[in-house]
C-alpha cells in the first residue's frame, strides 16, 4: 500500500514515541526487583510517549484537536479532525515486563474514524489502514479470519469472568455463558492489539466492556477495513461511547451478540 500523508504522519509520529517506550522498557526489568517497583518510572514513559505523540502530531498538523488517555480533550482551531490516542496501552503488561503492549493512534474527521494505527515497539509490528482504503500489517493486506463456528474460535476478553469482586456481575454484559461455546478464551491484556488481532486473523473474536476510545478507536477502523464487524452489545456503532465492544467476521460477530448475556 502507497502511504498516503496522513499515514507517514502517522507513522513518524509513532515509530519516534515507540522508540522512548522500547529502551524505557529495557529498565523494567532492573525495576521489578526494587522495593518502590515501577509504578512511578511506567507513569512516567506513559506520560513521555504521550508528549512525542502530542508534539509531532501538532507539528504536522496544526489545529488538529486531541482526545488523550492522560491529558483529555484538547479543542483544536480545526472542530472537524481530532486524534485520539493512546500512547501505552497494556500498561499493565509493560509493568511486569510483558512484551505485549502498543501506541494506538485514530483520527476522526467530522465525527467519524477514517484512519488508524496500532504499534508493539517491542515486535516491531505495525498495523494501520484508512477508510475505504483497507488495513495493513506485517504480512500485507488483513483479513479477518473466516471461522464460522464459535466452537472452532479462539476468542479474547479482558472481563474477568464471575469476577464480583469488580462489579463484573452487573457489567451490561457478561462472557460467562460464552465459556462452553467457544474453542478457547485468550486475555492478554492490551485492547488494541487484541482488535489488531482480530483484524490481522490471528484472533477470530474480541468482547470487552468499560473501555475508553483511545483504546478501540485505531482498531476499529483496521477491522472494517479488514471486513469485519465491530458494534457494542446491543449491534449499535457506538463502541465509542459506550465503552461496549464486540468483533469478528459476520458470522462470529453474530453469534458473539447472540450469546451475551444482556
Amino acid at each position: 500500500m502507497a502511504q498516503s500523508p496522513i499515514m507517514n504522519v502517522m507513522r513518524g509520529a509513532v515509530e519516534k514515541a515507540g522508540r522512548a517506550l522500547r529502551r524505557d522498557f529495557g529498565e523494567i526489568e532492573n525495576l521489578q526487583v526494587s522495593k518502590k517497583g515501577p509504578g512511578d518510572f511506567v507513569t512516567n514513559a506513559d506520560l513521555k510517549a504521550e508528549k512525542i505523540l502530542f508534539e509531532e502530531l501538532s507539528e504536522a498538523r496544526p489545529g488538529y484537536g486531541f482526545l488523550l488517555e492522560e491529558k483529555g480533550k484538547i479543542e483544536g482551531a480545526d472542530k472537524t479532525h481530532r486524534w485520539i490516542i493512546d500512547p501505552l496501552d497494556g500498561t499493565t503488561n509493560f509493568m511486569h515486563g510483558l512484551p505485549h503492549f502498543a501506541i494506538s493512534v485514530a483520527l476522526e474527521r467530522d465525527g467519524t474514524l477514517v484512519s488508524g494505527m496500532i504499534y508493539n515497539p517491542i515486535t516491531d509490528e505495525m498495523f494501520y489502514g484508512e477508510r475505504g482504503q483497507g488495513a495493513y500489517g506485517p504480512g500485507g493486506r488483513l483479513r479477518v479470519a473466516g471461522r464460522q463456528k464459535l466452537q472452532d474460535c479462539v476468542i479474547s476478553s479482558g472481563m474477568l469472568l464471575h469476577d464480583t469482586k469488580n462489579g463484573r456481575i452487573d457489567s451490561p454484559i457478561s462472557a460467562d455463558n460464552l465459556v462452553p461455546l467457544v474453542g478457547d478464551f485468550r486475555t492478554m491484556g492490551s485492547a488494541a492489539l487484541d482488535l489488531a488481532y482480530v483484524a490481522a486473523g490471528r484472533l477470530d473474536g474480541y468482547v470487552e466492556i468499560g473501555l475508553s476510545p483511545w483504546n478501540m478507536a485505531a482498531g476499529i477502523v483496521l477491522l472494517r477495513e479488514a471486513g469485519g464487524l465491530v458494534s457494542d452489545e446491543k449491534n449499535r456503532n457506538k463502541s465509542l461511547l459506550s465503552g461496549n465492544v464486540v468483533a469478528g467476521n459476520e458470522a462470529v460477530h453474530g453469534a458473539l451478540l447472540s450469546h451475551l448475556i444482556k
